[in-house]
């Protein structure tokens, strides 16, 4: 049986402490419908591969998606798609039928040779976009970077970045392994920003398949819930606090600055995860901004 983290923790420095999320007690985020669209129904990825990428990373993500539609067996909890509930549950706040919300990857489309170089900007998001919607247009192009990629943006308080190019959404997801792992690789590598709490064993066994799973988590739920930039968000002087980002590194009941929170340990590998998913994997899920709580949620 897995047992439950322990609850030993350190606090971060007041620096790093401005970064973590109010909601770490009571939520006084004030995330708000501001009347635009949300994604519903059908939600087609096109997975984007940027560069060099092993087989444990693609499917681990891969896995994750199918998760989050997935019921695995009842003595398997808490389930992924159990979290994915939550991220649903946000039609019935913009005054719409709560229906599921099915996703699915219709297409994969590999670039090991750094198309547009091995420093990512702003600019460099345009040409691959293009090309994965020749021919489907309406799929939600998601790029994921290798780790020798330097991504511009990242780090710097997200871990993934959605935007919207020619009135269509895409999400960027970058690999922390080398550019910044202390910063968006935490739990499972120790903060460069000062002294932490309890660092996990990833629960695939990959830093960076795992790492990028709770960054690709967070930036779903934004690009669902916020995917014009027009529907649930709270309005900050630096930058909107959305759904799936406002709960940043809050992964179980009870987390602290540098505590995760409750989670599980499976006792084969050692990881720490807070969700079972399809095909025997696990996964450590980030908090959700829950619509009807108004508070971060938790799977545990």
């Amino acid at each position: 049986m897995a047992s439950s983290l322990p609850n030993p923790f350190l606090l971060l420095p007041f620096s790093l402490l401005l970064l973590l999320p109010s909601c770490l007690g009571n939520s006084t985020v004030a995330i708000t419908h501001h009347g635009g669209p949300i994604l519903t129904g059908n939600l087609n990825l096109t997975f984007i591969w940027y560069g060099q990428f092993g087989r444990v990373q693609k499917n681990a993500l891969r896995a994750f998606v199918d998760s989050l539609n997935y019921n695995a067996a009842a003595n398997l909890q808490p389930q992924v798609s159990q979290w994915w509930k939550i991220v649903e549950g946000f039609q019935d706040a913009a005054g719409k039928p709560n229906a599921p919300i099915i996703v699915k990857v219709v297409k994969q489309i590999t670039d090991v040779d750094y198309s547009v170089g091995k420093v990512f900007t702003r600019d460099s998001v345009k040409p691959l976009i293009q090309k994965a919607s020749s021919d489907d247009k309406d799929a939600i192009p998601v790029i994921f970077t290798a780790k020798d990629v330097s991504v511009d943006g990242l780090c710097k308080g997200k871990c993934s970045e959605h935007g919207v190019l020619e009135n269509k959404p895409y999400l960027l997801v970058g690999n922390p392994e080398n550019e910044c792992p202390g910063a968006c690789a935490w739990p499972f590598h120790k903060s460069d920003s000062g002294p932490v709490g309890v660092t996990l064993n990833p629960p695939n066994g990959n830093v960076g398949a795992d790492a990028m799973a709770i960054a690709f988590a967070e930036g779903l739920v934004d690009i669902v819930t916020n995917p014009l930039n027009t529907g649930f968000f709270q309005e900050n002087n630096k930058s909107p606090i959305e759904a799936g980002s406002a709960c940043h590194g809050v992964f179980g009941s009870g987390a602290l600055a540098g505590y995760t929170g409750k989670v599980r340990i499976d006792p084969s590998t050692g990881g720490g995860f807070n969700a079972h998913g399809s095909r025997g994997k696990k996964f450590l899920l980030p908090a959700i901004w829950d619509p009807k709580t108004h508070a971060c949620w938790t799977l545990m």
